[in-house]
């Protein structure tokens, strides 16, 4: 309780907080892409609590990873050599990782554009409960590890870790069924997240043998092509909405 207090009363530990929550977020905005695609998928009255459940689970592994947290800083020592190059146990896990995002999203975008007969809804075929939580469960795992060896490296505080955590997983509670709610309603936006998925996937692969990849080089080319298609829904809804004017006009004829 002492080193709790003595903690709250020191200024960096606040602002080792505040970029550490903003650094947790901002890694967890790949893992709430997922989560809103996969759980869209499912029937309507199981997607908010396949929701609740993904995130639920994210939470409860960065939690637990804390706990291990001594253990989890030797996943990064090299466990085997290939071609000369160390790979640890997180290498193995952000390649694993990265193969599975670019088959998920690679298997999304195929069901997009052609979908096999019988399937529903503008992400293709629908999924079963469980497959979808135990998808949401394998990606969690591997944004959860990510995301506890890069608080590590920022903090050697396990309470300011478990703070940062706690609240960057509440951020993407509250920000999940606006954005499913968002994605579903935009088709178009759907091939886009998909593009981000395989795009993280292709950097998790390369993280994992070893080539660094700026984060902020891929979350501003992210923050960039969404802001295009929302200018691209912003266009289409106010074409939509002089079609509707033109139609309700007395004597005008529709527009082709």
């Amino acid at each position: 309780m002492d080193s709790i207090l003595q903690l709250a009363a020191d200024p960096t530990a606040w602002a080792a907080l505040a970029t550490l929550v903003v650094m947790e977020v901002v890694l967890g905005i790949d893992n709430l892409i997922f989560i809103s695609i996969l759980t869209n998928k499912l029937p309507e009255a199981q997607q908010s609590r396949a929701r609740r459940i993904g995130i639920g689970l994210a939470l409860g592994l960065r939690l637990a990873l804390l706990g291990t947290v001594a253990y989890i800083v030797h996943l990064t020592e090299p466990v085997l050599t290939v071609l000369g190059k160390g790979i640890s146990w997180r290498d193995m896990i952000l390649i694993a990782g990265g193969l599975f995002l670019l088959w998920k999203a690679t298997k999304e975008i195929h069901h997009t554009l052609d979908p096999e007969p019988g399937e529903a809804g503008p992400g293709g075929a629908r999924l079963g409960f469980a497959a979808a939580i135990g998808q949401i469960l394998i990606l969690d795992l591997v944004f959860s590890i990510d995301s506890i060896i890069t608080a590590v490296g920022m903090t050697d505080h396990v309470p300011i870790m478990v703070v940062a955590v706690v609240a960057a997983v509440t951020v993407m509670l509250v920000a999940a069924d606006p954005l499913s709610r968002f994605i579903a309603a935009n088709p178009t936006v759907v091939m886009l997240a998909l593009g981000f998925l395989i795009m993280i996937g292709m950097t998790l692969i390369a993280e994992g043998f070893g080539a660094h990849v700026p984060k902020g080089y891929i979350y501003t080319a992210m923050a960039f092509s969404a802001g295009v298609e929302i200018l691209n829904i912003l266009g289409r809804r106010a074409r939509q909405a002089k079609r509707e004017a033109a139609r309700k006009a007395p004597g005008t004829a529709e527009p082709a």
